[in-house]
C-alpha cells in the first residue's frame, strides 16, 4: 500500500468514486453521522431503518456502507448474493461491544418465555438471538405490537430502553449499556449554551440519558431530528446526537441556527469515533479492491434475518 499512497493524493477521489461506483455497479449507503464530504458522495444518506430498507430494495450488484459494522452486517443479511463493502473494518459500536452474543444468552436464559427486542445496533449473532429487531425510529411500534402479557428484554442500549418504558407504559428489563457519543453531553455545559441561546429549542436522540431528555423539547430519531428541524417555524437549534447530522440539517434548512449539544470534556468527545473511521480515500480504495468484504455464515445470515424481516414488515 505504501506504493499507492503517493498516488492517492494526485487523484480527483469524487470522480474517482463516482466512476468505480458505475463500474462496479455499486449502490453508496451512508449514515447521517459520517464526514460530509461522505455524506456528500453517497447514493443514500439516512438512519439505520433509512439504510436497512434502502439495503432491501437494491438491485446493485456491490454494497459500499459507510457506517459502522453492524450495519453493514444487516445489509448483508438482507442481500447475501451481494458484495457488501466496508471502508474500515474497525468501524464498531459501543453499544454492540457491550453486548456479547454470550452474555447475551445467559441474560435471555434467567427468563424463559420473555420476549426480546433488540437495538439494532448490536451484532448479527445477537440479531440471531433476538425475537425482534428494532430502530429509534420504529422502537415504540415495536414494543407496541408485543402481547401485554408478555415481559420484554430490551438489549442492548438501557437509556432507549427507558425512554420506550416511559412512552409506552410497558415494563421491560433492561439490558446495561450505553453509547459512548450519547452519554457525552454535559448538562451543566448545556445550561450554559442555553443562556446564551435563550430561543433554541433542544432536540435529543433517545439514547441520551434521562436528565437530558427530560430538557429536551422535541425527541426522536435521527431522521426524526431533521425532519423536525426542516419543518418546525423555530428558528435556533440546539441538537443532542452526533454533529455528523447537521451538515444535512443546513442542507435542508439553510437560513436556520444549528448548535451541537456540548460534551462534558474539552474534546471532539460528541463524535463518534468508529464512524469517523471511514475516510473518502478509504472509500476509494474499498471501491477499487473490493475489498474489505462482510461475510458471514449462511446458518447465522438465516437466523438472523427473522427478527429483522419482522421489524422490517411493522415499516
Amino acid at each position: 500500500m505504501s506504493a499507492a499512497a503517493p498516488s492517492l493524493a494526485s487523484l480527483d477521489l469524487d470522480a474517482e468514486i463516482r466512476r468505480l461506483k458505475r463500474e462496479r455497479n455499486a449502490v453508496f449507503l451512508a449514515h447521517y453521522y459520517q464526514e460530509s464530504e461522505i455524506q456528500d458522495l453517497a447514493d443514500v444518506i439516512g438512519d439505520s431503518l433509512q439504510l436497512a430498507q434502502a439495503a432491501q430494495r437494491t438491485q446493485a450488484d456491490v454494497i459500499l456502507f459507510a457506517g459502522v459494522a453492524f450495519m453493514a452486517e444487516t445489509a448483508k443479511i438482507l442481500n447475501p448474493e451481494r458484495i457488501v463493502l466496508v471502508p474500515d473494518m474497525k468501524a464498531g459500536c459501543s453499544l454492540a461491544d457491550g453486548c456479547p452474543a454470550d452474555r447475551f444468552r445467559a441474560w435471555k436464559a434467567r427468563f424463559p418465555g420473555a420476549v426480546t427486542v433488540s437495538y439494532i445496533n448490536c451484532s448479527a449473532e445477537v440479531k440471531a438471538e433476538s425475537d425482534w429487531i428494532c430502530t429509534s425510529s420504529n422502537a415504540e411500534k415495536v414494543i407496541r405490537a408485543i402481547p401485554e402479557d408478555k415481559l420484554i428484554l430490551f438489549a442492548p442500549d438501557k437509556n432507549l430502553g427507558r425512554y420506550l418504558m416511559k412512552k409506552t407504559g410497558r415494563e421491560m428489563k433492561l439490558w446495561p449499556g450505553s453509547c459512548i457519543v450519547h452519554e457525552t453531553f454535559s448538562l451543566r455545559k448545556l445550561e450554559a449554551l442555553r443562556l446564551e441561546h435563550p430561543e433554541a429549542v433542544l432536540i435529543a436522540h433517545p439514547e441520551c440519558e434521562e436528565p437530558l431528555l427530560e430538557q429536551a423539547a422535541f425527541i426522536g430519531s435521527t431522521a426524526a431530528l431533521l425532519n423536525f428541524v426542516e419543518k418546525s417555524p423555530e428558528q435556533t437549534f440546539i441538537v443532542a446526537t452526533e454533529p455528523g447530522i447537521l451538515h444535512q440539517m443546513q442542507k435542508r434548512a439553510p437560513a436556520k441556527t444549528l448548535i451541537a449539544a456540548p460534551p462534558e470534556a474539552n474534546c471532539a468527545c460528541n463524535e463518534c469515533p468508529f464512524m469517523r473511521l471511514n475516510t473518502p480515500e478509504k472509500v476509494y480504495l474499498a471501491l477499487r479492491d473490493l475489498e474489505p468484504r462482510l461475510e458471514m455464515s449462511e446458518e447465522l445470515r438465516l437466523r438472523a434475518k427473522v427478527p429483522i424481516d419482522r421489524m422490517l414488515s411493522l415499516s
